[in-house]
């Protein structure tokens, strides 16, 4: 069973919540999953310590039983100190278009 640690969204609409949790990768999105390990409101300002909320112990025993998490849970992650920061480089956004030709 493939298991990742991913955001299942609460909130209602243009009210965005999530939880974070640990569930098997076929399930969907909003639907059945193993344990909750926390929260993330977006919409709180990015210096509030509410904003992400989780649980390090049980992501670091989900992460020892081999759950791998997705990119933005891994961000948060990583800005908490579980996970090493890896570089991320994305080079054909930073190169400017071709100019139009008439």
């Amino acid at each position: 069973m493939a298991m990742k640690i991913r955001l299942a969204r609460r909130g209602s609409k243009k009210r965005p919540f999530y939880s974070i949790v640990a569930a098997d990768s076929r399930m969907p999105r909003d639907g059945r999953f193993i344990e909750k390990l926390g929260t993330y409101n977006p919409l709180l300002p990015k210096d509030n310590p509410d904003r992400v909320k989780f649980d390090a112990d049980r992501i670091k025993h989900w992460l020892k039983l081999g759950a791998s998490p997705t990119d933005r849970v891994a961000r948060f992650m990583e800005a908490h100190g579980l996970l090493e920061p890896r570089v991320r480089n994305n080079p054909k956004k930073a190169q400017p278009k071709k100019p139009v030709e008439n």
